[in-house]
């Protein structure tokens, strides 16, 4: 029998719809899975099985196919296990079809059933927004906070394979004590504070105006007249990211799979990288066209010290995400693009002749 459930994938950090295609047929015992999945997609088979027996249910003596359409594009990550879990669930327990109608499906299983927290979760969400139809999405409970913000859709933040079933089976309410519009406070590791500069009258006022502008800024000046000190607390006279750009901030930050706690206490990205870093660190690219430090910088601060010690290439390679306040990076037959929209910050030395 066929059923079909809906997912997301990601292409880069931007987000598009999957369609989870399951069929169940008589026939020798098997799981097939298709569409171009890679390790961590095909290695899903025996977390899946597992999830299902050890949460109560009854896995189907069948031959089993699903297909991850589009099947021309490259699947990666564990997000789908939720989507797959359910699409056998559907045929074993005869789950009525229109259960399914206007909610996806997007988590990670472990081998008990559990839902675990998974990276690109606000990217995979906002793919899920180009299909009108899909009303709810159902997620682990431990990205609620990074999902919370984005408007248009529910979100439903469930804790295991079990609680998904008795939800879409007899809608039962969610017991946990949540507030979308509560706003995390966990303390980041350095507290630092513009007001902490005392003196230099004339560079804090031309980093206020730059903060205020958001415009760049060049500072020279002998080691230590308080470049790097000042340079370190300019985000701190910056506004707070308003919802908008939090929710791009965390589509960058949620693809590498982490969120630091500034950013979830709305403070603006700052970035400071070695001058031996290398161009793909820098500007981004690599196996897996991962956003560089130029891209970790959108809608913050990226502070290059030592500028004069960066390769040029390096320098170089800054005039496009500047002009256009973007990156696009091609590798293969796809091209991604990511948005770096930042204030630059370069500390340097005097000439020596001078």
């Amino acid at each position: 029998m066929f059923f079909k459930i809906i997912s997301a994938g990601t292409s880069g950090i931007e987000g598009y719809i999957v369609e989870v295609e399951a069929d169940m047929t008589k026939g020798l015992p098997g799981f097939s899975l298709v569409g171009l999945p890679n390790a961590a997609v095909k290695e899903s088979k025996e977390r899946i099985k597992s999830a299902v027996c050890n949460s109560g249910f009854r896995y189907p003596n069948k031959k089993i196919i699903v297909n991850l359409s589009p099947a021309d594009i490259k699947k990666e990550g564990s997000h789908y296990d939720l989507a797959i879990a359910l699409a056998i669930l559907r045929e074993v327990e005869n789950i009525a079809e229109d259960k399914f109608e206007d909610i996806a499906f997007i988590g990670e299983l472990s081998l008990d059933g559990k839902l675990k927290p998974i990276k690109a979760c606000t990217a995979l969400i906002l793919g899920l927004l180009k299909n009108s139809k899909i009303k709810k999405v159902i997620i682990p409970f431990e990205n609620f906070h990074e999902a919370s913000m984005i408007p248009g859709i529910e979100i439903l933040p469930l804790k295991t394979l079990k609680e998904v079933y008795d939800y879409l089976v007899e809608k039962k309410s969610i017991e946990y004590e949540i507030n979308l519009n509560e706003k995390i406070h966990e303390e980041p590791d350095n507290l630092l504070d513009f007001k902490d500069v005392k003196g230099c009258q004339l560079v804090k006022r031309a980093a206020e105006i730059s903060a205020a502008g958001f415009h760049n800024l060049l500072m020279i000046g002998p080691p230590g007249s308080g470049k790097t000190m000042i340079a370190a607390r300019f985000n701190t006279i910056m506004p707070e990211l308003n919802n908008e750009e939090f929710i791009q901030v965390s589509q960058i930050y949620s693809f590498l799979g982490h969120i630091p706690s500034e950013i979830k206490m709305r403070k603006r990205p700052f970035r400071q990288p070695h001058h031996t870093i290398t161009y793909a660190s820098l500007i981004g690219g690599g196996h897996n066209s991962n956003p560089g430090e130029v891209v970790l910088s959108h809608n913050g601060v990226l502070f290059m010290d030592e500028f004069l010690e960066f390769d040029k290439k390096l320098v170089e390679g800054l005039r496009q995400p500047l002009e256009d306040k973007k990156v696009s990076i091609s590798r293969l037959n796809n091209k991604y693009t990511y948005p770096s929209d930042f204030i630059l910050i370069a500390a340097m030395n005097p000439c020596p002749c001078v």
